[in-house]
């Protein structure tokens, strides 16, 4: 290993592993070897094989704060002395932790042998292993200006990185089977799917559109793109199988997906409003009631209150037809786009690496 290595601490979820993989390919051409310390079989495996970045498992305990186990604390111990002789073996020059139970093996090995750290939030709230790696950080970066939990003068902000590249829309709809001309609405329930927005949101869309899918207002007409994660494909396609205007897919392009779509139905976890807010991109964000201290409601709520977007929690999805007819107004969907512009400017990625090098130069990190 090169005495260039930046090694990523993180896993769990595709919000917690993607923005680490939008930072690798920020790091590489700028000269550093990029390694990935994350739980052994976990997904940021699998990720890490396909975007070819050099991976290293290790045991990482989950924390449940309702229901604590004292076997998952014995696997997060285990996980920090396997982190510890790999970083000792690595010795890289920065270990940048990105939350979720996986990164804190990596991220509190790197502390406990001083070697810098930064972390980077994703969320509205700083997350539990955040504020356990919060004290002996580097640098704490943020995806939001304000984060709950932190002081401005504790804290910088780079945005959320998210892989910065688009599609003309002609193009996108062509590749993802799409007409050129309808609205086009994307559901998106994270990188695994949601069974919630499977089971609620076809009907409720049926609903508003009725069976040849026509916005009432305007008598536009509508096509839907619903990723409904891989596991979950089999039982809802033929759900909608008697809607022309409904496509449903297990896995989708998320580029080509997000470079055509006039509005979103998703979750509210970072990496998804990441990539909608680069995208310009209004949302009707459902977050997951069962999220970590809850902290997609406050993703939502921050986005929401910059003018992009609107909350609408689970059990109202009922409701959902006539929230959709309001934000499908043209003048609406004209101010939501720029305000999501507005919320991830272009370059996280690289500002995000720019305080990364910067925590390098540091005569610590040499």
């Amino acid at each position: 290993m090169s005495n260039r290595t930046v090694v990523l601490s993180t896993g769990g979820t595709g919000g917690h592993i993607y923005p680490a993989v939008a930072l690798a390919r920020e790091l590489v051409p700028r000269g550093f070897d990029v390694v990935l310390i994350g739980q052994t079989g976990g997904m940021e495996q699998r990720i890490c094989s396909e975007e070819n970045i050099a991976f290293y498992g290790v045991h990482a305990g989950k924390i449940d704060r309702g229901r604590p186990n004292p076997l998952e604390l014995i696997q997060a111990g285990r996980g920090l002395l396997e982190a510890r002789k790999l970083l000792q073996k690595i010795q890289p020059l920065t270990v940048v932790g990105f939350g979720g139970f996986a990164s804190l093996p990596g991220i509190l090995a790197a502390q406990s042998l001083h070697i810098p750290t930064v972390l980077h939030e994703q969320n509205a709230q700083l997350g539990l292993t955040q504020r356990l790696a919060a004290r002996g950080a580097t640098l704490i970066t943020t995806a939001y200006p304000e984060v709950k939990g932190l002081k401005s003068k504790e804290s910088r902000w780079v945005g959320v990185p998210v892989r910065e590249e688009r599609m003309n829309r002609k193009m996108a709809l062509q590749k993802l089977g799409l007409q050129d001309g309808p609205l086009t609405l994307l559901v998106m329930g994270g990188s695994q799917g949601s069974l919630a927005l499977n089971t609620h949101v076809p009907g409720a869309l049926e609903g508003a559109f009725g069976r040849e899918g026509i916005l009432k207002v305007g008598s536009r007409s509508v096509q839907v793109l619903h990723s409904s994660g891989r596991a979950h494909l089999t039982t809802l396609a033929p759900q909608v199988r008697h809607l022309e205007w409904y496509r449903v897919r297990g896995f989708i392009d998320a580029v080509a997906a997000w470079s055509c779509a006039d509005l979103a139905i998703t979750r509210a976890g970072s990496s998804t409003l990441g990539e909608a807010a680069f995208h310009g991109v209004p949302l009707c964000m459902v977050p997951l009631p069962s999220s970590a201290e809850n902290h997609q409601m406050a993703n939502a709520k921050a986005v929401e209150n910059a003018g992009a977007g609107r909350t609408i929690l689970q059990e109202d999805l009922n409701h959902l037809p006539g929230v959709l007819l309001d934000l499908l107004n043209r003048e609406t969907m004209g101010e939501m786009r720029d305000a999501a512009r507005g919320l991830c400017p272009a370059g996280a990625a690289a500002r995000l690496a720019n305080e990364v090098e910067a925590v390098v130069r540091m005569p610590k990190a040499r």
